[in-house]
């Protein structure tokens, strides 16, 4: 899978940690920084994640800052974007599953190493349900989204 990643200042250790475990794990990943601790935007990390996603240029993204907050609502900013704040693999599976989310936001504060693992692998085996209140849901997300 592609998957482009990004992070501000204060997640640069827990994205360089996922950028190695994606790797490990087959995946292609596109490091759209930030690259050092120096102080940063989020704003601009969490819109090139985005980006890419809405170009076609990853199947997923992961955008990571030290709530996740800040990422998860710029990410969400990208037309055709659907990023969710998940602290928990069952949050990451329920966005999948019900919300067909293509952007995993994560947090450095709440957030440790091994839990992130785990919810990114759970974010990224779990498919879509496409039943019948889902997928009409969705399609509620994407009309709402034409309206600006």
């Amino acid at each position: 899978m592609r998957i482009s990643i990004g992070c501000d200042h204060s997640a640069l250790e827990l994205k360089n940690v996922l950028v190695d475990y994606l790797k490990s794990k087959g995946h292609i990943v596109n490091d759209r920084g930030t690259y050092t601790k120096d102080s940063c935007d989020y704003t601009d990390y969490g819109y090139y994640v985005a980006k890419d996603i809405k170009d076609g240029k990853a199947d997923r993204g992961i955008v990571i800052c030290f709530t996740g907050i800040g990422m998860s609502m710029i990410a969400n900013k990208v037309k055709g974007v659907r990023c969710a704040l998940c602290g928990s693999k069952d949050a990451a599976e329920l966005t999948r599953q019900h919300n067909d989310s293509n952007c995993l936001a994560l947090s450095a504060k709440y957030t440790g190493y091994a839990l992130a693992k785990e919810i990114v692998d759970v974010w990224l085996e779990t498919e879509f349900s496409f039943g019948e209140r889902h997928q009409r849901r969705l399609e509620k997300m994407k009309n709402y989204e034409e309206e600006f």
